[in-house]
């Protein structure tokens, strides 16, 4: 799913210029899981519905992170899931972490826009080809996505190809 993101991204762990990550981020705030709610959509991720993903912060104290993400496959009708890893990278308390799903390769992963309350997030990669709007819950209200769509596209992101993210199914346990 997301691990053909991180590895065409290998070695972009950059911003895209003019876009700025968050300050004040407390990564273990961070934690637990988002629901994708919208994104530009790219090869890794057509065709995926339900997708989410949970960070973990490892019990190690080096700020590292467990990121399970999942989504279901609509042609096939199965889930699929990658774990990978991740990592605090940039100015302390900045929303910029280095993510990775394939050995030693790492991709950006910005936090460019966070609720005070860790309720929903505006992430995007090295460059601005790559958003996702994040939420604590499965859907969002019109009005709360309208301003997280506004927001992006005030930065620069082409939110008129923003694909919204079905979630009608729990994955069986």
């Amino acid at each position: 799913m997301l691990t053909a993101l991180f590895s065409f991204l290998t070695g972009c762990a950059g911003i895209p210029r003019g876009i700025v990550p968050v300050k004040g981020f407390e990564v273990a705030r961070y934690t637990g899981n988002w629901w994708e709610i919208a994104r530009l959509d790219h090869r890794f991720e057509r065709g995926l519905s339900n997708v989410s993903a949970t960070y973990t912060l490892k019990p190690d104290g080096a700020g590292r992170i467990v990121v399970f993400n999942q989504g279901f496959k609509d042609e096939t009708g199965e889930w699929t899931d990658v774990t990978g890893k991740a990592y605090i990278t940039g100015e302390p308390g900045e929303g910029r972490l280095k993510v990775s799903f394939f050995g030693p390769f790492y991709a950006a992963y910005n936090v460019i826009h966070l609720d005070p309350e860790y309720r929903h997030a505006i992430v995007c990669s090295s460059n601005m080809s790559y958003l996702w709007i994040l939420s604590r819950t499965r859907t969002l209200d019109e009005t709360t996505l309208a301003s997280l769509v506004d927001r992006a596209k005030g930065l620069g992101f082409k939110t008129e190809d923003l694909l919204y993210v079905r979630h009608d199914r729990a994955r069986p346990e």
